[in-house]
């Protein structure tokens, strides 16, 4: 039984949305205020988590970022009224998984937590089969750890960053197909998450930078090419 943290403000979606998904198996806690939900989170274990947007306390993209420097992996739906691309996109670049907008169809809601779920499952096995430890010019990759070296410095990655640089590492100083990356690490291949990607992207530039004969090369409507 999965444990889903739920911060919702509106008290009758709230409710609805526990008894929802736990007719479907789930075990939801319910919080009302970013604040309260981001301690709760802290001090609980959970498997998923559902945000709102706007929220009393903190926001919804404060919430997301705090768990993101404290668990690099729990899966994270927005559920909210704003619809901008803009948010979108800053909620992407965060690291969550997905962003439904309301009002939203409760089942659609279900297909997108399991489907992530499922997910995550997948990506497990194929990122324990395919874990690498990558020379990258002067730095140093350790996959299953999320760690990057560069002689003392080192730095740990979050969990789409480690998996961007594995699948690159994968076939340096070749090609890897934009869609490819996109399937592998999301599941699919839409603008959202490849805006997500390019962000990601350009975090990984930053961090081998120190290492000029490293590069990242964008190959342009085809992929990447990890150049070392």
């Amino acid at each position: 039984m999965a444990k889903i943290l739920l911060v919702e403000d509106d008290v009758s979606m709230g409710f609805l949305l526990v008894d929802f998904l736990e007719s479907n198996g789930f075990d939801v806690k319910l919080y009302k205020d970013g604040l309260k939900g981001l301690e709760a989170f802290k001090n609980g274990s959970y498997d998923f988590c559902i945000l709102d947007v706007m929220l009393p306390g903190l926001d919804g993209f404060s919430i997301a970022e705090h768990i993101r420097k404290i668990n690099t992996q729990v899966p994270i739906i927005f559920l909210t009224a704003r619809s901008m691309k803009q948010d979108k996109i800053k909620g992407f670049a965060l690291g969550v998984d997905d962003y439904v907008t309301k009002p939203f169809d409760e089942d659609e809601l279900l297909c997108r937590i399991h489907a992530i779920l499922n997910r995550i499952n997948t990506e497990e096995n194929v990122t324990t089969d395919k874990n690498v430890n990558c020379q990258i010019g002067s730095f140093k990759f350790d996959s299953e750890n999320q760690i990057l070296v560069n002689g003392s410095d080192s730095r740990r990655l979050t969990q789409k960053e480690s998996m961007v640089l594995n699948i690159l590492c994968q076939s340096i100083n070749n090609i890897v197909k934009r869609e490819d990356i996109l399937i592998a690490i999301w599941g699919e291949n839409d603008y959202f998450h490849g805006r997500s990607l390019d962000v990601f992207i350009a975090k990984l530039r930053k961090y081998l930078k120190d290492d000029s004969s490293v590069s990242i090369e964008n190959v342009p409507k085809v992929g990447f090419v990890l150049n070392a």
